[in-house]
């Protein structure tokens, strides 16, 4: 049995999770984890690392940068792996984790769902034969959203970027500048209203004819999927720092 703590339970991808773990029973819910406990779960929450008496062998972290960093710390000293579903981290915060992953197993993404990463390959293989083109990637999600652009806009763009050379730049608005738009740049633009869960479109826009590709997720549920079989996969692994290719070559193996 695998014994989960899930950093963020009261946000609605902890409890998104917790839901979904009913549908794996290899996994054992040891409790959350949050800044306070609101008395609404059955299971215990924690809101300090010393509240916690058994450790779990596993950690599912879908909050805020600095409460994933505190987690991690706690991961670090405890050797317990850790996937991180969290986004909107600082270049010092990513840094960070990625020097913990010579401590313990993480496995970090900013988008937990298949399909997304996918996409990231499609665009990785068609953005080359599109490099004159203007890109653009409009990202919405619903109003109680933090960090902006998305992890995952963000993430559609260095598999781009990548693959490009890294010779792009990334515009987050237009506003202060009030100038024509480079030619190397990729441009953002983020919406945030009502509860919609997740749309990414990526457009190249030529002088004649725009290509363009769209992925909307209509479900929570396949992030908290996508969690959860990370969680599997990296119960087995050695130190490192593991992604959503990692996950996806094991699905190939």
């Amino acid at each position: 049995m695998i014994n989960v703590l899930i950093n963020g339970c009261n946000g609605k991808m902890g409890q998104e999770v917790i839901k979904r773990l009913d549908n794996y029973p290899e996994f054992s819910l040891l409790g959350g984890f949050d800044k306070e406990n609101s008395g609404k779960f059955t299971f215990p929450v924690y809101t300090s690392f010393e509240q916690i008496k058994n450790l779990p062998n596993i950690i599912i972290d879908f909050s805020i940068p600095d409460a994933t960093l505190n987690v991690l710390t706690f991961a670090k000293q405890n050797k317990i792996p850790i996937v991180i579903a969290t986004t909107g981290f600082s270049a010092k915060q990513e840094a960070i984790i990625e020097e913990y992953a010579n401590y313990i197993p993480i496995f970090k993404s900013a988008n937990m769902s298949f399909d997304i990463n996918l996409m990231c390959k499609i665009l990785s293989n068609i953005a080359p034969a599109l490099n004159n083109c203007d890109i653009e990637i409009t990202e919405t999600h619903h109003n109680k959203k933090i960090d902006a652009p998305s992890g995952t806009a963000l993430l559609l763009a260095n598999s781009i970027n990548n693959s490009l050379s890294n010779k792009y730049t990334y515009n987050f608005g237009r506003f202060s500048n009030q100038e024509k738009r480079s030619k190397n740049e990729i441009g953002f633009s983020s919406i945030r209203g009502g509860n919609i869960v997740g749309e990414h479109t990526v457009q190249f826009f030529g002088d004649n004819e725009t290509f363009e590709i769209t992925h909307k997720t209509y479900s929570r549920s396949i992030f908290a999927d996508g969690a959860i079989k990370a969680a599997k996969f990296l119960i087995t692994k050695p130190n490192g720092f593991y992604t959503m290719n990692d996950l996806e070559q094991k699905r190939h193996d």
